[in-house]
């Protein structure tokens, strides 16, 4: 009974963290790049290149894509929440 009980609980944590990672991956904008939704364009990301900003997660296509956005995050910010407006 022990060995059922741990055994559950260690797969219940886990399948806890994979669902934890999933929702992570998706980041603002639908896990779209955001660099590129600050300039009205639909690039879809696998989230690989992310960067956390006031409690939320930023996706981005590339290195330089997450490098530009991050000279300026809180007007990218602003610029891509207008822009992402349009998009829907």
């Amino acid at each position: 009974m022990t060995r059922f009980f741990t055994t559950s609980a260690a797969v219940s944590v886990l399948m806890f963290g994979l669902a934890s990672a999933a929702l992570a991956a998706t980041g603002e904008y639908n896990g779209m790049d955001a660099m590129a939704v600050t300039r009205g364009q639909v690039i879809h990301t696998n989230c690989s290149f992310a960067a956390q900003i006031g409690g939320k997660n930023y996706c981005f296509g590339s290195q330089q894509s997450m490098h530009a956005f991050m000279q300026h995050p809180r007007r990218k910010i602003r610029r891509a929440d207008a822009a992402y407006q349009s998009l829907q």
